[in-house]
């Protein structure tokens, strides 16, 4: 699967769990635990799946650096892999420091 179909998943996930917000189906901290389990998980399996290179060109509206995390707003960003490609109008990017593997 690819990330666009878990972004719009991301996006249809907290739209519902707006909605059950509203009618009072679930509490907004409830709300706010689905959304962490999600991001969790989301993370976890990129983490283990991706692979791949991805090259993406936009507008960087804001950008900032703080306790070692870069977050990146932009707009009219084109992705580009080494098979497809894919539009989006606004993107936000959290870039946290990672441990650097030793190749064997």
């Amino acid at each position: 699967s690819s990330g666009i179909n878990a972004e719009y998943g991301g996006q249809c996930l907290e739209d519902s769990l707006d909605e059950m917000v509203q009618t009072q189906q679930i509490t907004a901290a409830a709300k706010n635990q689905v959304l962490q389990q999600f991001d969790k998980a989301m993370s976890h399996s990129l983490a283990q799946r991706a692979r791949n290179k991805v090259n993406f060109k936009g507008k960087i509206k804001v950008y900032r650096y703080c306790d070692h995390v870069w977050t990146f707003l932009m707009t009219n960003t084109e992705f580009r892999d080494s098979t497809e490609g894919f539009h989006a109008d606004k993107v936000k990017i959290v870039a946290c420091e990672g441990n650097k593997q030793e190749k064997s």
